[in-house]
């Protein structure tokens, strides 16, 4: 894979007709070291973010261990790339041949569920195992979040009471999971949800062996400024340490994902027209840019031009369509640009590396070029270094 000091070598050298994924595998393994190096617990990776073999060595090296996989291509994928890792299939739903393969071939021992038939077959796709550790997912408050987790999976009440006490008589290992939601805005998200965990232990009468507190630690994006992800590590951890029971032994884990790649991509967009204040691109929601249309995300962006004079002129907001005949491939932004951005100009999109890379399809056959690694730092970085010298020297994930 190429390497480039940044995007503006990868336009003017490759001049590229697609889109192009930059990867920054240097901001992946700084975000793991800082999640390792803090969070009170066990980190692991949610593969879906981003399963780019280049981030996930990145991550590696960060000190990543374990992994969350949902499906059995991602237990292949990191079974074979990391044959000594820690795999949770954390998916509360998978069929009987990818637990099988997951158990028999790969070694994975820890499965999550959130109703009674997803327990049976489990112990029947294991042969009544004896050594599993069997995750109960429960339903908690998605309040915070600004991606909604909570339809789909989870259970409560005395349902959740009562498979609990189920699993816990089949379990080597009894371990309660939550989902708060993705891009959870407040820490107080957590500590509700690990209320609702105590209530249900207690009323279940059961001694749990793990506790995890899922993923949605939040990434920074322009209009969407959380607290620092300390202040959501001192949330759980005061909770773990003083408000919850001290016969509560378990271990803690954790699934980041977003926190630790969002700033490991960017995409290399180009302008192939201009009408008025829209811009349609040869990227879109079909692509990377998924989140900008239905979500609502904004990204950092900066035009970048390579045939003509870029002399500076004022921003103005742009929306922007994708390249897709279909009619829902648009993002309101407003993305701030340039005010004579038009026709051949390149665009880069920052803070991709979270979903961005993952969730691209070859819809009316648009495509991508090979992806490129950059080492520049991501946008937002250098928002700091430039604009808060004070904080240069910190880390932006827990700034």
């Amino acid at each position: 894979m190429q390497r480039f000091p940044s995007a503006v070598e990868v336009a003017g050298l490759r001049r590229p007709e697609l889109p192009v994924a930059c990867l920054r595998p240097h901001a992946a393994t700084r975000a793991a070291e800082f999640f390792v190096d803090r969070f009170p617990g066990t980190s692991l990776y949610a593969v879906k973010a981003n399963p780019d073999p280049v981030i996930l060595d990145a991550l590696y090296v960060g000190g990543i261990r374990a992994f969350d996989v949902a499906s059995l291509n991602e237990v292949m994928l990191i079974g074979e790339r990391f044959p000594s890792a820690r795999m949770a299939f954390m998916h509360p739903v998978k069929s009987r041949h990818a637990i099988r393969r997951a158990y028999f071939d790969y070694g994975v021992r820890d499965f999550s569920l959130d109703c009674a038939a997803e327990l049976d077959k489990i112990l029947e796709a294991t042969d009544n195992a004896r050594d599993l550790g069997l995750f109960v997912r429960v339903a908690v408050d998605n309040s915070d979040a600004m991606l909604s987790l909570s339809r789909k999976f989870g259970v409560d009440g005395l349902e959740a009471v009562d498979l609990l006490r189920a699993v816990r008589h089949r379990a080597a290992r009894l371990g309660i999971c939550f989902h708060v939601g993705s891009q959870s805005m407040h820490p107080q998200a957590w500590v509700r949800a690990l209320q609702r965990v105590h209530q249900l232990i207690l009323r279940a009468g059961v001694v749990a062996d793990v506790i995890d507190v899922g993923g949605g630690f939040p990434a920074r994006y322009p209009g969407l400024e959380p607290p620092p992800l300390t202040a959501y590590f001192e949330a759980i951890e005061r909770m773990w340490a003083e408000e919850l029971p001290i016969t509560y032994t378990c271990d803690l884990w954790a699934e980041p994902g977003r926190a630790l790649v969002a700033e490991s991509a960017s995409i290399l967009t180009r302008v192939e027209l201009r009408k008025g204040d829209a811009l349609y691109l040869n990227e879109g929601t079909y692509g990377a840019l998924f989140d900008a249309g239905g979500p609502g995300f904004v990204y950092p962006a900066r035009r970048i031009r390579v045939d003509r004079p870029d002399e500076p002129t004022g921003l103005m907001p742009f929306r922007l369509y994708g390249p897709t005949c279909d009619s829902i491939d648009a993002m309101a932004g407003p993305f701030w640009l340039p005010q004579d951005t038009d026709d051949g100009d390149y665009i880069e999109f920052d803070m991709l590396g979270a979903y961005g890379m993952a969730l691209r399809t070859g819809f009316n056959g648009f495509m991508t070029e090979a992806p490129a690694i950059i080492e520049d730092e991501p946008a937002l970085t250098q928002y700091v270094a430039r604009e808060r010298p004070a904080a240069a020297a910190v880390r932006l994930i827990g700034s």
